[in-house]
């Protein structure tokens, strides 16, 4: 699962380094040629975009490495965290929902991937099965009953 967000992130990286050492030096090169820099609109979004370009090439880089150093023995076998799939049941619209707790880049919330960063996400760390959990959302507060937690080490061990 995060190899695969790392492929992703590595492919983003690559094109930005790529618009950041090729594209955007050819833009500001035809920019300056406009002339006068004061009133060069075309200068100013080059340097913007520019400036835009290197700043998510760093927090990418960081994402990089913080997703190649997720240890998976540092996460519980037996509470929610990075890679569980929990089964909630909302007692108040009486009905189930199952949630997968997923880094942000995974996140799809319509699709039931929860980034654990999140309110639900962060509500839901480090719970139990059984646990009565109350999230606290822009929308207002919820109450779930975790009715199933499989964890990623449960996972894993279902594919071997």
């Amino acid at each position: 699962m995060s190899a695969d967000i790392k492929i992703k992130l590595q492919a983003e990286l690559d094109e930005l380094e790529s618009e950041l050492r090729v594209h955007l030096p050819k833009e500001i090169k035809r920019a300056l040629e406009f002339g006068d820099l004061r009133e060069n609109s075309e200068y100013r979004a080059a340097l913007d975009r520019q400036n835009v370009v290197k700043a998510r090439i760093v927090e990418l880089r960081q994402r990089i490495s913080e997703i190649g150093s997720i240890d998976l023995s540092k996460i519980s076998r037996h509470k929610a965290g990075y890679g569980s799939t929990l089964l909630l049941y909302d007692g108040e619209k009486d009905e189930e929902v199952t949630y997968r707790l997923v880094t942000p880049e995974e996140s799809d919330p319509q699709g039931g991937l929860i980034s654990t960063t999140s309110p639900v996400g962060k509500s839901l760390m480090g719970k139990e099965e059984g646990d009565e959990v109350v999230v606290r959302t822009p929308a207002g507060a919820r109450n779930f009953e975790i009715r199933r937690l499989v964890t990623i080490h449960d996972q894993v061990e279902d594919k071997s």
